[in-house]
């Protein structure tokens, strides 16, 4: 039985018509033919060769025909399962469900000062429990969050946190692998019975490098799910134009999956958008920008054209540098665009800003932000007993009443939303009881997880195996000269 998603019961917004969104199309199709990509991998080079691309060895300059790239795409699922080491978390991707996953930081962050700040494993390790107990998150990405762990090399930073999620969460993992580690990924992800939706992210402008190619060989091999990432700026790294990028962020994606589907025809794509733009002022991306999530709305309605489910990174578009106002807008806002645009899942717990930090006490805030989007996207039930006619014919007018009915008690979880860590008190009772805001529930809310929620563990044969194939990686990293016994 797969994890429930949120559902989305009403036709998705759409803010291009369909001339516009077939112009886009032409565009990308034109650009993979015309001006082609960059592909720095050779056996990646052959194999598109030997599918009736145009390839310069020299330049590594990659054309692709459209008709090529319209029969790849055409392979594509419109939907397709992930398993995680629990089956009861299994998810199935497309369609009108919304997933949410939670979004990187690089650091965790101190609440008083709001700088940025190391963690251990076992503070790793503790995020990824209370993002296993909290109830709108569908699947970890625990490999790229906190990313600077205390005692761990850069070149194992993947892995570690990879194993830290899959010993403390039993949901999906998202994958992602650097300096070659993905053959233990996949091996570590095999031996607990999972797969990985594997991250695969492009170099703007145009341009494929090595790894990427690497891990798209290897995973696609390995039959597991493929998640084409773009990253332009606007203005930078793609043109300034909402439209211009999209098609030069999309040329870069489907070249993935051209790439994928020749090596393995069918396999599950799930295309993520990450685009943003350049903030003039700074040259950095403009993180909080209504452009990103205009982007996101016509990425989504562009790969629901195509048929083929996407997800985006709206949860990532904050500047604010501390949890406050700012931070809460931004963030509702943008996820609130990207589930009314048809997104399939989006990257949103935790991070606090730019990327860079991430807090537990986020997380906990932003599940119920994630709820009320979800409760949002079901729409109004309307039926014989939701209409309840009969029922306001028996209460009639004053005196009557509908708070000792049958119907009230059945109804009225299904109709509200209720949040777990908002302040929903009457203004005297507030003011009896230590006047508590939102981030304080959170705390109390943290503290509670920490304390009483208890994953569902490894087996001691699945832990050990883990662990040796941690400390393969270790070795061969040494031998590589990356790591210094």
């Amino acid at each position: 039985m797969a994890l429930k998603g949120l559902t989305r019961n009403f036709k998705p917004l759409e803010i291009l018509s369909e001339e516009k969104v077939e112009a886009i199309h032409r565009g990308v199709l034109e650009v993979l033919w015309i001006t082609g990509v960059r592909v720095e991998h050779e056996r990646a080079l052959k194999l598109l060769g030997k599918n009736d691309c145009k390839v310069d060895y020299d330049e590594k300059r990659v054309r692709i025909p459209p008709a090529l790239v319209e029969e790849c795409l055409r392979k594509c699922p419109s939907s397709f399962t992930v398993k995680a080491r629990d089956s009861r978390n299994n998810l199935q991707i497309g369609g009108n469900t919304l997933y949410f996953v939670q979004a990187p930081g690089m650091s965790s962050v101190d609440l008083d000062t709001w700088e940025p700040k190391q963690v251990t494993v076992k503070e790793h390790g503790d995020s990824c429990r209370v993002l296993d107990a909290l109830d709108s998150v569908h699947m970890l990405c625990a490999y790229e969050f906190y990313m600077d762990m205390l005692g761990i090399p850069p070149c194992m930073m993947t892995l570690e946190g990879l194993a830290s999620g899959i010993r403390n969460s039993s949901k999906v993992q998202v994958g992602g692998t650097t300096h070659g580690s993905e053959t233990f990924a996949i091996a570590m992800a095999k031996t607990v019975g999972s797969e990985l939706l594997q991250e695969l992210p492009s170099s703007p402008p145009l341009t494929l490098y090595s790894d990427v190619c690497d891990q798209t060989f290897a995973f696609a091999e390995a039959g597991f799910p493929l998640q084409p990432l773009g990253g332009a700026v606007f203005g930078g790294t793609g043109p300034a134009t909402i439209a211009g990028s999209t098609i030069t962020n999309n040329a870069e994606l489907i070249a993935m999956i051209v790439l994928a589907q020749i090596i393995k025809p069918g396999i599950g794509i799930h295309p993520v958008d990450f685009c943003f733009p350049m903030n003039m002022e700074s040259g950095s991306p403009a993180f909080g920008a209504v452009g990103a999530v205009l982007h996101y709305m016509v990425f989504h309605q562009y790969w629901r054209w195509l048929g083929i489910p996407a997800s985006d990174c709206a949860g990532l578009n904050v500047n604010t540098k501390s949890i406050d106002f700012q931070s809460g807008y931004e963030k509702a806002l943008s996820c609130l665009a990207s589930a009314l645009a048809g997104s399939n899942r989006i990257y949103f717990h935790g991070m606090v800003s730019q990327e860079l930090t991430y807090s537990d006490v986020q997380a906990v805030l932003d599940d119920d932000i994630a709820g009320w989007i979800g409760r949002f996207l079901e729409s109004v039930e309307v039926s014989e007993e939701t209409l309840a006619v009969d029922l306001i014919n028996q209460v009639g007018p004053i005196p009557g009443v509908y708070l000792n009915t049958k119907h009230t008690r059945e109804w009225y979880r299904k109709e509200q939303f209720i949040p777990k860590v908002a302040d929903r008190l009457t203004y005297p009772e507030w003011q009896k009881t230590g006047k508590q805001d939102a981030f304080g529930y959170a705390k109390q809310r943290l503290d509670e997880i920490l304390a009483t929620h208890k994953p569902l563990p490894l087996t001691t044969s699945q832990e050990v195996e883990v662990e040796r194939i941690l400390k393969e990686a270790r070795e061969y990293f040494i031998k590589k000269g990356q790591i210094s016994r």
